[in-house]
């Protein structure tokens, strides 16, 4: 029998905690956790594609094969924005509470994508993206946060993966949705045939912000229903919430089997305490200090990866000879890849250590952009390299997210995720800046292997850092 609410220790509360082996709320919660993925991948995606039809409209002078040259400023604003938004809003969520930041963060990306939607002049497009950019940093660190907290001590990484497929749902929305709205019709395989973009038509890159806005209010409402997470409660003293968060766990996780006995014995509980902890103190702690060091050295690296794919693989594609309307549904195939990924994360990932997912991760995506950049004509072939490039890039993401929240205590952890992740993101802003005016001189096959070799060198970085699978919270980082 579970200890009653009001009776349990902070002990006993984590001890009955840990010994649930499965997800223990509604499986509707994770739809719920991962809209806030979809919309901030959707994010991130729609302005791969639309932004050469959004630079005509709002740049003198822009064209398709020059908009590279002006997709940097945005993406490093946007990340500019991540990054104020995860180092002053996430700690709040350190002091707040997880849920009710959930639903601050989800208000500021909408608003931001609303601003984008109306913007008249490239100035004021990059402000609705520095907007947007505070909303999504924070959220990702708080949404992961979240996940962390709630999952099985054995299988974080998994449903962390699970929630991360609501990722690629909203990167194949973004850039399948940009492709039909901001590309003219053009025949297959060159373009889509039914896309409605044209002379008479260039607006689409409009729609899709406001398709932005209408995924944050969805989310907003849903949010509503969520539970705060019980590490949290107890690292406030608020012992007898969260033990009735956690009797409604045990309550789900009941009706799917029976349950182990709690052992609160060499469990450790946080010290009550009023705030969170502060950017000083995790630089003050050797411990965590080294763990931030690596992790953040490691996003900063693969970031320049990441968002040189997911924000410009389109531009790139351009800049390097391909008609835009084929390099825009080359990219759209390759987001087939990023499904793919998350699936694989969510059935392998507590296989390995998150670490080691990093080196895999980098092999694939080379190989994927050397097809891509030798398949020349072959459309075939330049598909598929699509797909692997979106697999390799994505596929160590979902376990990354894991490791970053596991390597902080509770009192810190969306602080710590805020330094490495947050602060990490201005490497895929500062490298798409310097990448971009090489690509037209190095070609497809050196701008693939530019791209490429960040998340290889972020790997050997990550090999410095803590293993953390399958082990409890509390133990990883006391």
């Amino acid at each position: 029998m579970s200890a009653q609410p009001q009776a349990a220790s902070a002990e006993m509360v984590v001890a009955r905690l840990e010994r649930l082996s499965v997800w223990s709320l509604p499986y509707l919660y994770l739809g719920i956790i991962g809209v806030g993925f979809l919309f901030t991948f959707y994010d991130i995606f729609d302005i791969n594609v639309s932004f050469i039809q959004t630079c005509a409209q709002i740049v003198p002078a822009c064209k398709p094969e020059t908009a590279a040259s002006f997709i940097g400023v945005p993406v490093l604003l946007n990340l500019a924005g991540y990054v104020i938004g995860t180092l002053v809003l996430s700690p709040v969520a350190d002091t707040v509470g997880r849920r009710n930041l959930l639903l601050v963060t989800m208000v500021i990306t909408g608003l931001g994508s609303l601003f984008n939607a109306f913007v008249a002049d490239y100035s004021w497009f990059n402000a609705a993206r520095f907007v947007t950019g505070i909303g999504i940093g924070a959220d990702l660190a708080v949404v992961n946060v979240y996940v962390n907290e709630m999952a099985p001590t054995r299988e974080r990484a998994r449903y962390t993966s699970a929630v991360f497929t609501f990722s690629a749902v909203g990167a194949v929305l973004g850039i399948w949705l940009g492709l039909l709205l901001t590309t003219p019709p053009t025949p297959f395989p060159l373009g889509l045939p039914f896309a409605i973009a044209g002379e008479h038509f260039a607006e689409g890159w409009r729609i899709m912000y406001a398709v932005g806005a209408l995924l944050a209010v969805i989310g907003i409402v849903m949010r509503v229903r969520l539970p705060e997470s019980p590490r949290w409660l107890l690292s406030r003293g608020r012992r007898a919430e969260a033990a009735a968060v956690v009797a409604e766990m045990e309550r789900h996780a009941a009706a799917r089997g029976p349950l182990a006995e709690p052992k609160p014995e060499g469990v450790r509980v946080e010290a009550e305490a009023r705030y969170g902890m502060t950017y000083a103190e995790i630089f003050a702690n050797p411990t965590y200090l080294k763990r931030t060091l690596v992790l953040f050295v490691m996003w900063f690296l693969a970031y320049v990866t990441v968002y040189g794919f997911a924000a410009g693989f389109t531009s790139v594609l351009s800049a390097s000879g391909y008609p835009p309307p084929e390099a825009g549904l080359i990219t759209a195939f390759g987001t087939f890849g990023f499904v793919l990924c998350a699936l694989t994360a969510a059935w392998l990932g507590e296989h390995l250590e998150r670490k080691l997912w990093l080196p895999i991760a980098a092999v694939i995506t080379i190989a994927g952009g050397v097809l891509l950049a030798l398949a020349g004509e072959r459309f075939g072939l330049s598909i598929l390299g699509s797909i692997i490039v979106f697999f390799g890039f994505n596929l160590w993401v979902p376990l990354a997210y894991s490791w970053s929240t596991e390597s902080y205590p509770a009192r810190a952890r969306t602080t710590g995720f805020a330094l490495v992740d947050g602060v990490g993101h201005l490497g895929g802003g500062i490298g798409l800046i310097l990448i971009a005016p090489l690509i037209p001189r190095i070609g497809p096959l050196g701008a693939m292997l530019l791209i490429s070799v960040f998340l290889l060198v972020a790997a050997i970085v990550a090999q410095g850092g803590a293993r953390t699978r399958g082990l409890p919270l509390h133990e990883i980082s006391p």
